[in-house]
């Protein structure tokens, strides 16, 4: 199941900088996760300094 980002979101860019697929792009109030390109590694929740992202 793809990793999700909540509305706790930044927009700090720490977690699209780890995402080895580019499966995290920059929206508009809120970083988005693809599910399609999405693998579970879960580099992106270690590296979120809010805690915004978890498991879907």
């Amino acid at each position: 199941m793809a990793y999700k980002i909540s509305d706790e979101c930044t927009a700090c860019g720490s977690c699209k900088d780890v995402c080895p697929v580019e499966a995290i792009k920059e929206g508009d109030p809120k970083y988005t996760i693809d599910p399609d390109i999405c693998t579970d590694c879960g580099a992106c929740e270690a590296e979120c300094p809010v805690e915004a992202i978890s498991a879907g």
